[in-house]
């Protein structure tokens, strides 16, 4: 049975999990990784969720990380579904790693992997490099390098959380964790704590203090248990339509290139977990939160329609370079035209799934006490609170 304390008030989220990685070769520079693309405004009456994930990456903690790839699109489809007077929110996600002694020990063993950014596959193909060493996990260092590096907002109305996960005390370093969770507090920022292993055990090293000083939830999970998907009739269709939509987009730009290709590259992560889990990143890329103006000119041209105009042949795929001016806007606006069919398609196909699944859970009572299970409960009562509705 899992074992949850509840508290309502404001809503800030930064997510840390117990767990580590050396950068690796692939993908964009850690420059790149560190300041990507600036996220485009809110739109006018847009209100913002902004939730930082710090994973402790320390020697045992694998079957955390295992869980936060598995179950990382149902989270932020979650997410993705909140509504505030009809509006999605502009949803910002950062990524932490600490307690994992290849990191610097002179920065706490702690390191950001992505900042706050709307950049999802960013973000998933930072999660998905992770690996675990043995290391020392310092919390309120950890949250107190989360506050002073991060963008967060001043505005009382956003939702901002910290999720921090681990299974050592939580008053380890020099920091102490309620001078660190006070000041979150005082910005407006819920800390939730997930313990991984025995509830009572995190009570008494001070996991659930920490969440109580911020008015957040203390849950703890069994780590080790494996994620249970429920397969459906409709996932096979919903992936050959996420295949036609990544069609649709259109990169540009220096950079355009890398990051299409992350795109199909996440795509294929996501299907190393099957079919279930492909569902949910397709249902995800169909929703308004899945944006990617920075890169895909269908995206920016619904923004500014006069950018296409300013591209030199370099800064467009090959087959747009021997087009002239007027061509090139058709072509994107055929392609923006496919693409709304096929997200409405997508989120026809998704709320079958989700009924059909419903249906099953009915009838399979499956306990399940894991990451993405306790991060969905506090992002709802928390975005509750905020007076948030969730599709």
């Amino acid at each position: 049975m899992r074992h949850k304390t509840i508290w309502t008030p404001a809503l800030v989220c930064v997510f840390f999990l117990s767990c580590s990685r050396p950068l690796g070769s692939q993908g964009l520079s850690q420059t790149q990784i560190n300041a990507p693309i600036p996220d485009p405004d809110p739109e006018p009456g847009q209100r913002n969720i902004k939730v930082a994930i710090l994973l402790d990456t320390s020697g045992s903690m694998n079957g955390l990380i295992e869980q936060a790839k598995s179950q990382l699109w149902a989270i932020v489809n979650k997410l993705a579904d909140a509504r505030s007077n009809g509006v999605a929110p502009k949803l910002e996600i950062a990524l932490y790693h600490y307690g994992n002694s290849t990191l610097p020990g002179s920065n706490g063993y702690i390191q950001m992997l992505t900042p706050l950014t709307t950049d999802l596959d960013l973000f998933s193909e930072n999660l998905f490099s992770l690996t675990t060493n043995g290391g020392s996990e310092f919390c309120g260092q950890a949250i107190q390098t989360a506050l002073s590096q991060l963008e967060w907002s001043n505005n009382e109305d956003d939702l901002q959380m910290i999720f921090i996960a681990g299974n050592e005390p939580f008053t380890q370093g020099h920091v102490p964790y309620a001078e660190a969770c006070i000041a979150a507090k005082d910005r407006g920022i819920i800390v939730n704590t997930i313990f991984c292993g025995d509830h009572q055990a995190g009570i008494n090293t001070a996991w659930k203090s920490g969440a109580d000083l911020t008015y957040g939830n203390y849950s703890s999970i069994n780590h080790n248990a494996r994620t249970v998907y429920y397969n459906t009739p409709f996932d096979q269709d919903i992936a050959d339509w996420n295949y036609r939509l990544n069609q649709t987009y259109v990169w540009y730009g220096a950079d355009g290139k890398t990051y299409y290709e992350r795109q199909a590259a996440q795509d294929e992560e996501a299907t190393k977990y099957g079919a279930a889990n492909v569902a949910m990143r397709s249902s995800f890329k169909s929703k308004a939160s899945y944006e990617n103006s920075r890169w895909d000119l269908v995206d920016k041209m619904e923004q500014d329609s006069t950018v296409i105009k300013e591209l030199k042949n370099e800064d467009l795929p090959e087959n747009m370079r021997t087009m002239d001016s007027e061509e090139r806007e058709e072509y994107v606006q055929e392609k923006a035209e496919e693409r709304k069919k096929i997200q409405a398609k997508i989120k026809e196909l998704n709320t079958q799934r989700e009924a059909h699944i419903a249906e099953q859970k009915k009838s399979n009572a499956i306990d399940q006490n894991n990451l993405g299970e306790v991060l969905i409960e506090s992002i709802v009562t928390q975005a509750n609170g905020k007076n948030f509705k969730f599709e």
